[in-house]
């Protein structure tokens, strides 16, 4: 790095920057013209200081969310196969013609009839942790038989990407994954082991 750069921001003026930032949470094109400053130098001086993006916040606290704090404990295993990662995500489903975000939280008359619950969908997915290759279906629950024939199936479609040796599978602490004798037998019929993560440590 340069000794000396004289055309760098000076270092009273990347204080208020960082200041005005942290205080209004605001965007360098909200905030440059606020300063006087051109948004551009105004993102470099964020970066130059690794300031948060503003979608890694909290919008009241200015607080970085705990699911995108970088971390140090980083892995990736040395073969495909060697660790499955395996998780459900639970999503609404979205009613014909669309739902709230399509046409607001009321709905007109609609709104104030007794809705019809239309339920959840699953999206069950496996990923190998050294090759990235990944795997999902939609299902309609999150059972113990469902998830086993979901991981068998899972398995089929690695096989036919070359990952034929499952050694290690690693899910949640959801029931149905620590429970479930179906769950359990598909790993054991791959001759593989279960795993389970640390609770409320996702990674």
């Amino acid at each position: 790095m340069p000794r000396h750069c004289p055309r760098q921001t000076p270092i009273k003026t990347e204080e208020a920057i960082l200041a005005l930032r942290a205080q209004q949470r605001r965007g360098q094109d909200w905030l440059g013209p606020e300063l006087g400053i051109p948004a551009r130098t105004l993102s470099r001086v964020l970066r130059r200081h690794r300031a948060p993006y503003l979608h890694d916040c909290d919008p009241l606290t200015g607080e970085v969310i705990r699911s995108s704090k970088a971390t140090a404990v980083r892995y990736e295993c040395d073969r495909p196969g060697e660790l499955i990662h395996v998780d459900v995500k639970k999503n609404g489903r979205i009613p014909d013609g669309g739902g709230w975000k399509a046409h607001g939280r009321h709905m007109g008359p609609t709104w104030a009839k007794k809705r019809t619950r239309i339920g959840y969908d699953y999206v069950h997915s496996m990923v190998d942790d050294h090759s990235r290759l990944a795997y999902s279906e939609i299902l309609p629950d999150e059972k113990g038989t469902t998830c086993a024939g979901f991981i068998f199936r899972a398995a089929g479609y690695f096989a036919g990407h070359g990952i034929t040796r499952t050694e290690r599978v690693i899910t949640d602490n959801h029931f149905y994954y620590r429970r479930s004798a179906d769950v359990a037998a598909v790993i054991r019929a791959f001759d593989a082991r279960g795993k389970f993560i640390k609770p409320h440590c996702p990674w």
